[in-house]
C-alpha cells in the first residue's frame, strides 16, 4: 500500500511541466522589484528537482515536500541574514569551509557506493558458489528444555534420535519444568525457512546435518537446552537470491572503499580528555 501511494505521487508529479511553478513565495523577493511589480519568488519544477537530485537522487515525494517547506523558509531567512551582513563574518567563512568538507565527503561516499554497486553476473555466480551454505534453508524441529528440566534433556535427545515426535517431546519437557500447556499451538516445534545466519553461532552446526539427524544438546547458560532435528534442507536457485547477493557484494565493496579513510588519526588526550 505504501509503495503504491509513492508511485501514485510520483506519477502525479510527472504531470507538472519542467517550467511550471512548484513553489511560490508571495511577498518575498530576493532582488529589488520595480515599482508596481508583484513581489514573489517562484521556483519551477526543473529548478527544484535540480536541488533535490543533488541532495538525494530519487528523493521520495514525502521528503520532497519537507525539503520544499524548508527551502522556502531558508530563502527568506538567508535574505535577512545577508541584509544584516552575517555572510561576511569570519564565523560564516569557517562554517562554509566546514560545510564544503562535509559535502565533498558526502559526494565521494556516494560516488564510491555507486562504483561498488557495479557488480557483474560473474561476480554474483562466483559468490553463490563460494557461499552456498549461507543460502541453504532448512526446516527444523527444535525442542526447548527449560533449565528447570535439565535432568531430562539427554533422555529427550535420545528419544528424538530414536524417532519420537518432537512435539510430544516438547510437551514432556514443559511438563517436567512445570509449565502449563495453555495452547496446543505453542507445542509446535517446527521452524521453516531457517538459514545458518539466523541461528545462534554455537547452533550453526545444525545446518551441516543430514535430514533425519538429531543434534547433540546445545546448552545456553542464560536460558535452557536446545535439541534440533533436521527435517529438510534445500539450496535456493541462484535466481531467487541474486538481488541479495548483489546487495551483499556491493555493501562489502563499499566498506572496503571507505577503509582507507579510517584510522591513522591521533587525538590529543590532554585536549579531548573529559
Amino acid at each position: 500500500m505504501r509503495y503504491s501511494l509513492i508511485w501514485a505521487a510520483l506519477a502525479l508529479a510527472a504531470t507538472v511541466a519542467p517550467q511550471e511553478a512548484v513553489i511560490t513565495i508571495d511577498g518575498f523577493c530576493s532582488t529589488p522589484q520595480r515599482s508596481g511589480q508583484v513581489c514573489k519568488t517562484v521556483v519551477t519544477r526543473a529548478e527544484f528537482e535540480k536541488l533535490t537530485e543533488a541532495l538525494q537522487p530519487g528523493m521520495s515525494p514525502g521528503l520532497r515536500l519537507k525539503v520544499a517547506q524548508s527551502y522556502a523558509r531558508m530563502l527568506r531567512m538567508a535574505a535577512v541574514a545577508e541584509q544584516r551582513g552575517l555572510d561576511a563574518t569570519p564565523a560564516f567563512a569557517e562554517e562554509m569551509r566546514f560545510a564544503r568538507l562535509q559535502l565533498l565527503a558526502q559526494d565521494l561516499t556516494r560516488a564510491l557506493e555507486h562504483e561498488a554497486g557495479d557488480v557483474s553476473d560473474a561476480d554474483i555466480e562466483t559468490y553463490y558458489e563460494l557461499h552456498a551454505s549461507a543460502f541453504e534453508t532448512a526446516s527444523l524441529a527444535r525442542i526447548f528444555v527449560p533449565r528447570a528440566a535439565t535432568d531430562v534433556a539427554a533422555e529427550l535427545r535420545e528419544r528424538a534420535a530414536a524417532g519420537e515426535d518432537p512435539d510430544e517431546l516438547q510437551l514432556e519437557a514443559n511438563t517436567a519444568a512445570g509449565i502449563a500447556q495453555s495452547s496446543p499451538a505453542r507445542l509446535r516445534t517446527t521452524l521453516d525457512d531457517v538459514r545458518r545466519a539466523s541461528l545462534p553461532p554455537s547452533h550453526e552446526p545444525v545446518m551441516d546435518m543430514k535430514p533425519g539427524e538429531v543434534s547433540e544438546v546445545f546448552s545456553d547458560p542464560a536460558g535452557g537446552h536446545f535439541i534440533y532435528k533436521l527435517l529438510t534442507k534445500t539450496l535456493p536457485a541462484l535466481a531467487t537470491v541474486r538481488a541479495e547477493i548483489h546487495a551483499e557484494i556491493a555493501q562489502q565493496r563499499s566498506r572496503d572503499k571507505l577503509k582507507p579513510f579510517e584510522g591513522g588519526v591521533v587525538l590529543s588526550d590532554a585536549y579531548f580528555a573529559r
